[in-house]
Parts: structure tokens; C-alpha cells; sequence
């Protein structure tokens, strides 16, 4: 369980820019080339950035429309553990 919150604390404090403009500034990945564990670190993220965190469905629904523009984040937190 430690791990796991350090995966997600340590890609929550490397998306240092707001995610509406990482996903400006780079292109939008394609789902079919992610991994397993890039989407699921993405729908993570997805859904600590969801407007209200304090709602588990509203987050996870976030999270299900959302979770393409935080892969390339999650590549950059899983590589940089690699």
C-alpha cells in the first residue's frame, strides 16, 4: 500500500502543469498503444483531478472520459521509476 501511494503522490507532484494545457501542448496519445499499468496509473490521476474528488462516482466517471490526456503523464512518472 505504501508503493502505491508513492506512484500516485509522486505523478500527482510531477504535473506541475495543469493538465488542460499538457494536453494542448502535446499530442493526444491513442488508447491502443498504452499499457495495462499506463492506463490504469492514468485513471488514477484522472480522478484526483476530478472537480469533486469527495464523490467516488463522479470522480470515476471523470476518470472513465479523461483518462487518455493523463497517459502521458503516467509514462513520465512510470519511466522515471523504471
Amino acid at each position: 500500500m505504501k508503493t502505491s501511494r508513492r506512484i500516485l503522490l509522486a505523478g500527482l507532484a510531477g504535473l506541475v502543469v495543469t493538465p488542460t494545457a499538457l494536453a494542448a501542448a502535446t499530442p493526444a496519445p491513442v488508447a491502443d498503444d498504452t499499457t495495462v499499468a499506463e492506463e490504469h496509473f492514468a485513471r488514477m490521476i484522472a480522478a484526483a483531478h476530478a472537480p469533486d474528488v469527495t464523490c467516488e462516482r463522479q470522480a470515476e466517471r471523470y476518470a472513465d472520459a479523461h483518462w487518455p490526456e493523463y497517459v502521458v503523464a503516467a509514462r513520465a512518472v512510470l519511466n522515471a521509476r523504471a
